[in-house]
Order: C-alpha cells, then sequence, then structure tokens
C-alpha cells in the first residue's frame, strides 16, 4: 500500500537558453507596470518576469499531467470507476477498481483504494488519512531548483540582453536613465513646463540640475505618485532637442545643449580620424603588446579582467591640443558611464592642487574633455605623463600630472620648416614634468604647427608619403637612422590622427623599411634594395 504524494514539475534543459520574450510577457510588463506606478530598470523587471513565467510553466505542467484525472492525495476519498494521477509514479493515471475499509489501528478509520493502470498492474493505495503528513505534496530536488534565484545565477545575462531587446522593439514602453514605463500612462508634460525647464537650466548656467530640482519650479500634478512624475518629465525633456541628459549611471540630470562646451558637442579637429584599411595579420605580439601600452581610444581592444585602481597614460599629441584624454581599454572603468546618455558629466579633481573642475566623458569617442586648463596651468606638453585614479567619492576621477620644478632638458621638439612643412629637431626646453621620452614633443608654436598640419591636411597626401616623410624626418635625429615605432607613432599624430594598428601593420608590411629590433625601425636605401 503506497501513501506517497509528489508534485515534481521539470522544464526542458534548454528551455531558458532558448527562450524569446514574446507579446505575453510585454503585456505583463506592461500591467505590472502600471499597478505599481513605479518605473523600473530591466534588472528589477527580469525576476518578476521569471517568476511569472515559471508560474505560468507550473501551471501548464500541473494541467497536463492532471488531464487524466484527479490528483491522488492520502487525505481524499475515491469513489469506483473514478480516474487518478499520481506525481510519484511519474505522472500515471489509472482508475480505481475496488474500495475497502483499511485495517491498522494506530492510523485510525481510513480506506484502501485499488488502482488499475493503462498496463493492467493492479497497486493499492491509502485513502482517508486526515492527519497524514503526506498529504501535503512534497517539493522534491528539481522542483526546488525550478524557482527565480535558480534560473537568475544561471542565466541572467543573457536574459537580460534578450529582455532589453524585447523592450527596445515595444513602441508601448519608453526607458529614461534605464527606466521604463507604459508611453500611455505618463502624465502630461507640456510645451509651457518645457520652456519653463530650459529657463530655469538657463540660470544654472551650464551646471547640470537634477529632475527634483526641476520639479521644485514646475507646476504638475500633486496627486501623482512622485517617481511617475519625475520619470514623466524626465521623458519629455529627452524627446526636446534643448535638452541633454548627462548624468552617470543610476543619476538622471540635465542640461542645455547649447551650454555644454564645442568639444562636447563635436570632436575637436585634432582627434578626428578618418579609418584605414590594414592587414591585422601581420601584427606581431610584441607590437600587439606596444599597441595595449599605447592607450589609444580608437584602438579596438578588450578591457583588462581586473580594471586597475589607477592608471598612467603618456598624453598623445592630439589630446593634448584639444585638451582632451583618451578613455581606453584599461582606463575605461576608471570613468564614469551611462545607460543611454552619450554625454557624462562628472568632475576632474587636480591631484596636484586639490582643486575641482567639470569634465565630461564623450562616450561615443572614447574621450575626456574639459582638460585644457589643467594641461596649460601644469605646464604639460605631449607625451607628458598623468596618473589617472578612482576618486573615493562617487562622480569623482583625479587626474594628476607628474610634475616638479622647472627643468632645461633635450627633447624631441616639433618646428615649422622653411618651406612650411614639419620638421624636427632635438632642442633644450623647459620641463616642468616627468615624461615618456618616446612621445615626448615639445611645442614652442602651437598656431606655426597648426597652420602648417592644416596646409598639409587640404594637400591629402597618401598615408603611405606622410609615414615614409615621417620616418626621414626622425630619423635624421639618430646617428644609426633607427626609429622607433612609439616615436613615430607620436610624431605621426601631429599631421594626422592614426591609432597604432594600422601605422604598425604599414611598418611590417613594407619592403622599404626594415625592422631592426626591438620595434626599430629604418627606411632602406637604394643601395639595400638592390642587393636584396
Amino acid at each position: 500500500m503506497q501513501v506517497m504524494a509528489s508534485t515534481s514539475l521539470t522544464l526542458p534543459e534548454d528551455y531558458w537558453s532558448n527562450l524569446q520574450f514574446d507579446k505575453k510577457d510585454l503585456e505583463f510588463i506592461s500591467t505590472y507596470l502600471f499597478e505599481h506606478e513605479t518605473p523600473l530598470t530591466e534588472k528589477e523587471i527580469l525576476p518578476v518576469l521569471i517568476e511569472e513565467r515559471l508560474r505560468v510553466e507550473r501551471e501548464t505542467l500541473r494541467k497536463q499531467r492532471q488531464g487524466g484525472g484527479k490528483l491522488y492525495l492520502p487525505k481524499e476519498r475515491y469513489r469506483l470507476g473514478e480516474a487518478l494521477v499520481f506525481p510519484a509514479l511519474d505522472w500515471k493515471s489509472g482508475r480505481v477498481t475496488g474500495v475497502r475499509p483499511g485495517v491498522n489501528p494506530a492510523l485510525g478509520e481510513f480506506e484502501v483504494i485499488e488502482v488499475e493502470f493503462g498496463d493492467g498492474n493492479r497497486k493499492q493505495f491509502a485513502a482517508g488519512l486526515e492527519s497524514h503528513g503526506l498529504n501535503a505534496p512534497q517539493e522534491t530536488g528539481e522542483e526546488q531548483a525550478f524557482d527565480a534565484e535558480t534560473v537568475l545565477r544561471q542565466h541572467e545575462a543573457g536574459l537580460t540582453r534578450k529582455l532589453v531587446a524585447a523592450l527596445e522593439a515595444d513602441q508601448s514602453l519608453v526607458r529614461i536613465a534605464g527606466r521604463w514605463f507604459p508611453r500611455a500612462l505618463l502624465v502630461d508634460v507640456n510645451l509651457g513646463h518645457l520652456n519653463l525647464a530650459e529657463a530655469i537650466l538657463d540660470e544654472a548656467k551650464g551646471q547640470p540640475l537634477p529632475t527634483s530640482a526641476l520639479l521644485d519650479q514646475i507646476d504638475l500634478p500633486a496627486d501623482v505618485n512622485p517617481k511617475l512624475l519625475e520619470f514623466s518629465l524626465n521623458y519629455a525633456l529627452q524627446e526636446d532637442t534643448r535638452f541633454d541628459e548627462v548624468g552617470p549611471a543610476g543619476e538622471v540630470l540635465w542640461c542645455l545643449r547649447r551650454l555644454e562646451p564645442p568639444d562636447v558637442q563635436q570632436i575637436p579637429p585634432s582627434l578626428r580620424y578618418t579609418a584605414l584599411e590594414y592587414d591585422a595579420s601581420v601584427l606581431t605580439e610584441e607590437m600587439r603588446a606596444l599597441e595595449a601600452v599605447l592607450d589609444d581610444e580608437l584602438s579596438d581592444l578588450e578591457p583588462p579582467a581586473l580594471l586597475p585602481e589607477e592608471v598612467t597614460v603618456s598624453l598623445p599629441y592630439p589630446h593634448w591640443r584639444a585638451g582632451t584624454l583618451p578613455i581606453s581599454a584599461r582606463m575605461r572603468g576608471l570613468f564614469p558611464t551611462a545607460y543611454v546618455t552619450p554625454r557624462v558629466r562628472f568632475t576632474i579633481v587636480d591631484g596636484v592642487t586639490g582643486q575641482e573642475m567639470p569634465g565630461w566623458v564623450v562616450r561615443q569617442h572614447g574621450y575626456v574633455a574639459g582638460l585644457g586648463d589643467l594641461y596649460r596651468k601644469h605646464g604639460l606638453i605631449p607625451g607628458s605623463l598623468i596618473t589617472v585614479r578612482r576618486s573615493k567619492k562617487p562622480g569623482q576621477v583625479i587626474l594628476e600630472a607628474r610634475v616638479h620644478r622647472p627643468t632645461r632638458d633635450w627633447v624631441r621638439t616639433v618646428l615649422v620648416g622653411s618651406d612650411g612643412g614639419i620638421v624636427f629637431a632635438t632642442l633644450k626646453q623647459n620641463l616642468t614634468c616627468e615624461f615618456n621620452e618616446r612621445m615626448v614633443i615639445a611645442v614652442p608654436d602651437v598656431e606655426g604647427v597648426d597652420a602648417a598640419c592644416g596646409r598639409l591636411a587640404a594637400e591629402k597626401p597618401p598615408f603611405e608619403n606622410l609615414v615614409l616623410g615621417m620616418l626621414r624626418e626622425l630619423s635624421k635625429l639618430n646617428v644609426q637612422g633607427h626609429v622607433h615605432a612609439q616615436e613615430l607613432y607620436s610624431a605621426l599624430n601631429i599631421v594626422r590622427r592614426c591609432p597604432p594598428a594600422p601605422l604598425l601593420a604599414f611598418l611590417a608590411s613594407r619592403p622599404t623599411i626594415k625592422h631592426v629590433g626591438d620595434l626599430h625601425f629604418r627606411l632602406i636605401d637604394s643601395e639595400e634594395a638592390s642587393d636584396d
């Protein structure tokens, strides 16, 4: 006689990996957001949606498995001919063929039923046991794994990507600062409200303000959930091109787009890059290692597995000229980011003086703007060393120039030749900071170099001519005529923006250029070429 009652439920092993969120899921999300009147992030939505999916699947499975009859439980009484389903027997179904009184003084009054299964086998089970502990369905290990925590632990990343894609495709939902809400339920924010918001931000003179500061001065309905009110205003501001959301992830800050600095609104001229085709297969491990330490924002590199707390970078000419700093793969984790907004306002702390100043992360182009005054204050030149480190305060990043007392030293110097072209010489210069010897370039006549570069850009010489001309010019500074790839990279970027990989691939593939070891290169003269 058997009395077990188990309700083990399972799903196919590939259920969650193959899952695609459908219309019913989106309708559930909309209803849930409507009932709670609170915009949520996809991370907040996903556990709720998973719980609902599990509930529906449990119910579906139970209905399917109980389609052959009533679920058997020891406390129930059954009639002849009644169809029953037995979870403990892999959901087999059978029909009651006999009912008789049970005999066991320890159990009290109960019945024994005989059940015939489809294969002809007959078994006996207890019935009418009111106080039996097995009347409550017993969870198995499979059932315990059938929960949202287990699913999220194993599949959260993939499910989040799928959920975001489904939410973005649903035109009835809108997202602001990573939070979602049905478009139709937003509070009406009219043109008058937006004009008032513009006036408030105008008064702030470019200082970003949180939504709460705007709500305090804008007359919107007071009987609405404050979170929904804030979300509605955020959405209206986002849809108006006058406003720009510039807060880091988790914080909403508004600024007037016309008050943002020019180098935030558009890429500075010295950083503009016209893509070059190159054969990446010719790059050696040594070349790839150099690319990683050059911290060029245009290099397509993966960030390190363990993000550093600080990075020391050699300031390249294009960023020195623009008053910017590259956000390379290894520096990415040091600067604030955002869910959607392409520009993020934060605070730069001068690591030398402690002075605070506004900075901007221009995410889509990989640079930090707003550093020109700091460079000028400390007398930095291309190749100067700057240490970037995290601050203990959220929204702040510390930039420390490696300064020292002024000294005179011989360094590579860029000049404008008598023919109006770019030339180099090794000259004594007043220096106020530590520098990378292979990246350093003194620029005594900035305007003259700008004019020379402008004339060269107008002529649009081929990339090959630029590299060979620069290699020839730099080789004059070395008695052996050798030029290190890093020196060439630094100098070339004065006249043409170029990341390391295309340049290194060019050096590796041109027969007129010889690698003499340790990434030093020199031009092959005509006699050597004829000997070869």
